[in-house]
């Protein structure tokens, strides 16, 4: 009921499809899989199978405004593919999300311009790192918030991330080749919360392989005292090298601006 058959000789007529999808990245390898090696355990995948066996195509190309890691979470990740399907956007809802895992899931499906691509066209992205602080780590909240048995020294991050605002070459906190320009702009850094939860949130035009996570790996061992405030500097400068990446569970890609 889902498919439409084409006669040989009528023209074809591709829908442009955005999605917008939530997912809860544990136990994936990312949006897709990056460097050496194919995965067939990755958000993108999982996507894919189901829109074949809804559009009876074979051939789909799925397009993401943001390549999440290994194990990032997503409240707003955004997609487009392109599709002679003739369904309503609303089956096309209707169907994914009864196909796919429970923990993907698709909160809105609409027709886009036929220029609209999910990756080329967005301005800018936000990540959210989500703490929680106690003496004991929370059963619940384990597995979608990293724990801190102490709370970071507010201030001192906060005079760490206004080094970061602006345009700078990030080569040095990502892992991202010198390929081409690494040069990403900065728009804002908050550092926010109180009590048992704090987070850290970060709006740029643009991520690098690993960026965001570097970058807040880095402003923690800043707020906990082991690094020194100047250390965004030397890592500019290549001096020193950033803390390694922090625990994805954390990480939600919070927004993708068009």
């Amino acid at each position: 009921m889902f498919r439409k058959e084409k006669k040989a000789d009528e023209p074809s007529t591709l829908r442009n499809i955005r999605l917008t999808i939530e997912y809860d990245g544990s136990r994936y390898q990312g949006w897709a899989r990056l460097g050496k090696g194919e995965s067939n355990n990755t958000i993108s995948n999982k996507i894919l199978e189901v829109l074949k066996k809804m559009t009876g195509e074979d051939q789909i190309e799925l397009n993401c405004g943001c390549r999440t890691e290994v194990g990032v979470h997503a409240y707003a990740q955004i997609a487009n593919f392109k599709t002679a399907s003739d369904m309503k956007t609303s089956d096309m809802k209707h169907y994914l999300n009864r196909y796919l895992p429970m923990d993907i899931a698709i909160i809105d499906v609409r027709d886009a311009l036929a220029r609209f691509h999910a990756q080329l066209n967005a301005l800018s992205k936000t990540y959210v790192y989500r703490m929680t602080i106690d003496d004991v780590p929370s059963v619940f909240d384990r597995k979608y918030t990293y724990h801190c048995f102490k709370a970071p020294e507010k201030s001192r991050m906060q005079q760490a991330a206004a080094l970061l605002m602006g345009s700078h070459d990030f080569q040095n906190f990502s892992s991202a080749r010198k390929s081409k320009s690494t040069v990403r702009q900065i728009y804002d850094i908050e550092i926010y919360g109180a009590g048992q939860e704090m987070q850290i949130l970060i709006h740029a035009d643009d991520f690098l392989h690993n960026m965001a996570r570097h970058i807040i790996s880095t402003l923690l061992d800043i707020g906990f005292g082991t690094r020194p405030v100047d250390d965004i500097k030397d890592i500019f400068a290549g001096i020193q090298t950033p803390s390694a990446p922090c625990d994805p569970k954390g990480l939600y890609l919070q927004e993708i601006s068009y």
